[in-house]
């Protein structure tokens, strides 16, 4: 499958047949070819088109539309740029802590900062959501051109190249699947940062294929473009980098790759080492995610054979063929085609459940989609060096295929526009509008608070079921408790354990946990281990549990209603001597098992701590009784976005802050903070003040500083470049 050397971008079939001469090939074509995707991917994600029977198949183009955009986890994903302009970037960061969701949890650590960056760039110009809707469909109006990038470094002709990108670029419109990444109702559905990392992902795959065979021993835009990938998503990074390791076994082969880890790495290590850390010290939330196990068929949420891929599979199996017959140049593309298909059916067999296997499949349908096209693409090549008049045959078969291609998809495109519609008409587009508005403006009368609220997927109505996640977007001091990206938080799992305790149709997106069901009285019990100020009620069973429960009704905004949590505080003082987790294993175990115990949730245990607590094996053996003498009071909280300080009289005594843990918490003024049961921090206060700071630690220092030599070094090995370019042309 390894071709040998030979000049990059040919003009012509890069085969052994014999070429076609390059003037039978216009540019126009070429152009027309890639633009042709291109604009049917802008044009349906304009939002122009109506939904057939709406009685409008044409009306002004909803991207353009300034309102907020939902639908799926994207109705949630608004809130994340907002929190990089306003509470990061003023702070000198891009990314940091935010007390939105969860108790507070680490922005833009474990998530991806391109595609938010991006947005607040183009908020300065247009309104806030213009600007997200079009950072959304970047990755996909860019996959066609990235496509035929990559077939082209791949060594084959322009118009092999074209017809693979048209083609390829077809994947988008798969609509069997719409989770698990790059296509477009995946985007739609909030994978819109997958989408961009994908279409990243294939063009760095074809620069360092194509600097491997010319033997370039160091490769900066390869390295520059996987650092890109890898800041827009990770996964795509995993899987490219894996398939490029068979690149090692080539002649240069080492130098180029390894190279390109190198530089991709450094000069996104500013961020993307601090993840790897927090990551191996488990600060993240194993979700168990279920793997789909389908083979065949388009049951939900789908498999590696949907119908509508089969066509396409069978073109791309002899692409495949014919191009390995031929010698091409398609290691790197096979690979990238089977090896996820593979991962798909090893990752459950091996227990991991960190990795949703489901998300390798989308490099698969893509991988046949391409050779599907080079197939076409070789077939005019082959029919039209056979027949006269070569360059009106390969005109007119070319367009006539990529006529062909074309209008397939589009006849088969059933959900896609009302998807886009859907989403792009915003929360204020929908019916029940009216609903969700006086909900947010009743919560923004309220004094500041946490707020939990009834689960129910009914809320879809509202644009998302997720929509109430965004209580901090419209009301500045209501925090929700439930937020995206589960993975990023350790009160996750805790957070869920509450939320079936007061809804009545809960999500339990966490698999392996004892969820109890509604009892409000145990949700009430773990509401002010999280300070939570409020309860919103969606169901009418959920409300009367409420009002059975004694709680306080201080608003309504139909069908919700909101009630007032017994006070709690966001510092409690202990009132028994904490216990140190001894028995190995993680903490997360016991610190479940802790949380399910509501009768002695006052007996603290924490993951470490000072040597005079006591050491224990097993949860239940920390209930014994220490108390501390006297009760201390704690005044002048104030929480800020990196800050939080509180005067207490109990120097000495440990203090439970109801604030998630993560290690870049420092404390002044005490020791600690200690990772404590659910999810929260302990300190010991040495004086009556106590400030604890969300800093840097060497992780960030240190990526930083890889960082900031990655650049360097790019620079004077620009400027050596250009001076030896200077100097060889004045010779």
């Amino acid at each position: 499958m390894t071709a040998p050397p030979a000049p990059a971008l040919l003009e012509h079939d890069s085969g052994p047949s014999a070429p076609l001469d390059t003037g039978a090939v216009p540019t126009w074509l070429i152009v027309v070819l890639v633009a042709v995707p291109t604009m049917l991917v802008v044009l349906i994600m304009s939002g122009i088109l109506g939904v057939i029977g709406s009685g409008a198949l044409i009306r002004f183009p909803q991207i353009l539309v300034a309102n907020t955009p939902t639908g799926g986890d994207m109705g949630a994903h608004v809130l994340l740029p907002q929190e990089l302009r306003d509470v990061l970037l003023p702070s000198g960061r891009i990314f940091g802590w935010s007390s939105s969701w969860y108790a507070g949890f680490p922005a833009l650590y474990f998530y991806f900062p391109i595609p938010a960056l991006a947005t607040v760039l183009l908020d300065v110009l247009l309104p806030y959501g213009v600007a997200f809707k079009l950072v959304t469909i970047v990755g996909l109006v860019a996959l066609p051109a990235a496509t035929y990038a990559f077939v082209r470094l791949l060594g084959f002709s322009r118009l092999a190249s074209a017809l693979a990108g048209l083609t390829g670029s077809m994947f988008l419109f798969m609509e069997s699947f719409s989770i698990f990444g790059a296509n477009v109702k995946s985007t739609l559905a909030g994978e819109f940062s997958f989408s961009w990392s994908f279409a990243l992902s294939i063009l760095y795959l074809g620069i360092v294929t194509r600097d491997t065979r010319l033997g370039r021993r160091f490769t900066p835009v390869a390295g520059v473009v996987l650092a890109l990938t890898a800041m827009t998503h990770i996964v795509t990074t995993m899987i490219v980098v894996a398939v490029s390791v068979v690149l090692l076994f080539r002649r240069n082969g080492p130098h180029t790759v390894l190279s390109s880890w190198v530089l991709g790495f450094a000069l996104s290590a500013f961020w993307s080492l601090p993840l790897l850390v927090r990551v191996m010290q488990g600060m993240t939330t194993d979700m168990g995610w279920a793997p789909v196990t389908n083979i065949v068929g388009d049951d939900i949420p789908g498999s590696p054979l949907p119908g509508e891929f089969i066509p396409i599979l069978i073109i791309g199996i002899i692409g495949m063929l014919w191009t390995m017959l031929r010698r091409d140049d398609v290691a790197v593309l096979a690979w990238l085609t089977l090896l996820p298909l593979v991962g798909y059916f090893v990752l459950p067999k091996i227990g991991v459940t960190v990795l949703y296997n489901a998300r390798l499949l989308p490099y698969w349908y893509f991988g046949m989609y391409v050779f599907a096209g080079i197939a076409l693409g070789l077939a005019v090549l082959e029919v039209s060096r056979r027949v006269p008049l070569r360059r009106s045959v390969t005109i007119g078969l070319s367009l006539g295929v990529g006529f062909i291609v074309v209008v397939a998809t589009v006849f088969s495109i059933h959900d896609v526009p009302g998807w886009v519609k859907w989403n792009f008409e915003g929360y204020e587009g929908k019916a029940d509008y009216g609903e969700y508005r006086t909900l947010m403006e009743t919560v923004d009368t309220l004094p500041p608070g946490r707020i939990m609220w009834e689960a129910n997927s009914d809320m879809n109505k509202y644009g998302t079921p997720m929509a109430l996640m965004l209580f901090p977007y419209w009301s500045e001091g209501h925090p929700s408790m439930e937020g995206l990206f589960f993975e990023s938080s350790l009160t996750t799992p805790f957070h869920f354990l509450n939320a079936s305790e007061v809804s009545e149709s809960p999500s339990n997106p966490v698999r392996g946990l004892n969820y109890r069901g509604l009892d409000m009285a145990r949700g009430i019990e773990h509401l002010a281990v999280y300070d939570v100020s409020y309860y919103v009620s969606f169901t009418e069973r959920g409300a009367e549990e409420a009002r059975l429960a004694g709680l306080d009704e201080v608003g309504e905004a139909l069908p919700w209603t909101i009630f007032e949590l017994p006070p709690s505080d966001p510092v409690d003082v202990a009132t028994v001597e904490p216990a140190v987790w001894a028995g190995g294993g993680g903490f997360l175990e016991p610190a479940l098992e802790w949380y399910d115990d509501v009768e002695h949730l006052d007996y603290w245990l924490v993951e470490e701590g000072p040597p005079e607590w006591p050491r224990v094996e097993t949860v239940d053996a920390r209930i014994v009784d220490a108390p501390y003498a006297g009760a201390g009071i704690v005044t002048d909280y104030v929480s800020d976005d990196h800050r939080i300080s509180f005067t207490t009289s109990a120097v000495g005594v440990p203090h439970l802050v109801k604030t998630s843990y993560f290690p870049n918490w420092t404390a002044e003024g005490a020791d600690g903070p200690y990772r404590a049961a659910p999810s929260l921090m302990v300190v010991v206060p040495t004086g009556e003040q106590v400030v604890l700071e969300f800093k840097n630690t060497s992780a960030e220092n240190l990526g930083m500083a890889l960082t900031l030599i990655a650049f360097v070094g790019l620079g004077v090995y620009a400027y050596r470049r250009s001076r030896r370019r200077s100097e060889s042309a004045s010779v």
